[in-house]
This record gives structure tokens, sequence and C-alpha cells, in this order.
């Protein structure tokens, strides 16, 4: 205690901040990873496969919405995208799946609902935004770019097979799987937390408020700032909620849309499976979407 008294004043308010973030984030992030270890084990692409429908429009759709149902932290979601593609899954199927099973998911959209206390609206723009650059990208795909995107000297995909196991087997393995996800998520949250804390306490208001003044450069400063922490998805509404009196609607509105689809490890990971032509294209089409969406749910509101 006499250790915390010789602190100063902000770096105790730093601290709060950070633990309160951290301490709403990590119920969501467990869900998530529990979830997440059930889909490696339960569920396979052919499984998927199976119900794709005929037509292309369909098939486009389908990888849009299935993530509802489907879900899949972004931190694991680009091996699965690239074994549904080994097993023949369309792209313009599998990108949009992509993109929107680390967001439209129960569990995502209850933590966004949840960090805006209690907001709808914030959760239902979030969806929205996700469900539109996943339809720009699967049209694309499927009526423009119509080339495959993974490589051709890409490294194969190392499956697990866990279809022989036991039903406690199994169960020991969701186990296994949520562990590893949710330390390898929480490391991100944690630094999240932490710039959001000293973002809060440290940098100037009048800084924040001559950037949140000029929408489109406010906006595009959280798009850059949500690709540099790679937060994941069930925790960084709560990094999102605590920028929103700093910034405005719009800005963090960005940072949950363009999160999950664009951060460090994404990036490297799909460097690994898809063209470096394809990358880019990616990248110009999710960043040129969502400023857009951004900009007009910021207009409008």
């Amino acid at each position: 205690m006499t250790f915390f008294q010789h602190l100063p004043s902000s770096v105790l308010q730093a601290g709060a901040i950070f633990l309160s973030i951290i301490i709403e984030a990590l119920p969501f992030v467990l869900i998530g990873s529990i979830i997440s270890g059930m889909i490696e084990v339960y569920i396979t692409p052919e499984k998927v496969y199976r119900f794709l429908p005929k037509n292309k429009f369909g098939r486009i759709f389908f990888g849009t919405f299935i993530g509802f149902i489907f879900p899949s932290c972004e931190c694991g979601i680009v091996p699965i995208i690239n074994r549904f593609l080994e097993k023949k899954v369309p792209s313009y199927t599998a990108v949009p799946f992509l993109v929107t099973a680390p967001v439209i998911n129960p569990i995502v959209l209850f933590a966004t609902y949840s960090a805006f206390g209690n907001s709808v609206k914030m959760a239902l723009y979030r969806a929205l935004g996700s469900l539109l650059v996943a339809t720009v990208l699967g049209i694309f795909l499927g009526f423009i770019q119509t080339d495959s995107i993974q490589k051709e000297d890409r490294k194969p995909v190392h499956e697990h097979d866990f279809s022989d196991l036991s039903k406690g087997q199994k169960l020991f393995q969701v186990l296994v799987q949520a562990i590893d996800e949710f330390f390898d998520t929480g490391r991100y949250l944690v630094f999240g937390c932490f710039f959001a804390s000293l973002v809060q306490v440290y940098v100037p208001t009048r800084i924040l408020t001559s950037i949140s003044a000029t929408p489109v450069i406010a906006i595009l400063l959280l798009m850059v700032l949500s690709f540099l922490l790679s937060l994941c998805s069930e925790a960084d509404a709560f990094i999102g909620s605590s920028l929103l009196s700093s910034f405005g609607v719009a800005p963090v509105l960005a940072f949950l849309v363009i999160g999950p689809m664009l951060d460090v490890k994404n990036l490297l990971m799909m460097k690994n499976y898809l063209k470096t032509r394809f990358i880019w294209q990616f990248i110009g089409i999710v960043s040129g979407v969502v400023l857009l969406y951004a900009w007009f749910v910021g207009v409008v509101l």
C-alpha cells in the first residue's frame, strides 16, 4: 500500500482504467476461445461445403452470413479460410466469411452491446459495416477477380484429425485449443488495454479534439490504430468504448469494423497462404469501404 501511495495520481488513474477495461473484456475472450476450440474439434470444411448453395450469389451471401452461427476469432481465421480453399470452397464464399465471422457472431455482438452501455445501435452499425465489406469482396471475387487467390508454392496446411477420438478426448482437445487461443489473444488484449488507458490519461484533450474535428483524419487514425493494436474481436469493443469520448462515433466504428479484418497477425498469416496481389486488393477494398461507411454513418448521425 505504501508503494502505491508514492505513485503519481496519473499512474494510479491509468492503472484503474487498465484494470476496468481488461476485467470487462476477459469473460468474452474466454467464451470466444472455448467456441473457437469447439469449432476446431467438431466442424470441418467438408461439413460446411455440403451446405453451399448452387448459384454464385447464394454462395456469396452464404459466406457472408454463416459467421453468425459458425463464429471464429480472427486470430485463427486465416488458416481456417485456407482449409476451406483447399477443399474447393470458392474464394467468393471463403473471403466474406473471413471478414464477417469474427464480428457478426453472437459473442462479439453481445460484447459490443455491453461495452457501449447496452447500445443496440452500435452493435448493429458494426455488424452492418462488416456485412457491407463482405458483400463487396464477394462480388469482386465472384465477378471481377476470378483467378485463384492462393499461392502456388504455399506451405501445406497441417490439419488435426479429431474424428477418431472418443467424446472425452474430444472435450479435452476443445479445452486444449481454447487455452491456447485464450493465451494467444490475451497478450494483444493486455497491450490494447494498456495503450487505451495511456491515451485517456496522458494525451491532451485539445489534441484529440483537434483530430476529431476533421472526421476523415480521425477515422483514418483509428483505422491505423486498430491495425497496429491487433486486438481480439471479443475484446476490442471495450477498447473502442474507452476511445468514444475522445474521437466520436464514426472513428470508433471504423476501429471496430476494420480491426478483425486487417491486423498485423492476420496479414502475416495471409502472406503465407495467399497471393501478394490479392492481399493488396484486399487491403484496398476493406480500407476504402470502411472509410466510406464510417464517414457516411458519421454524417447521418
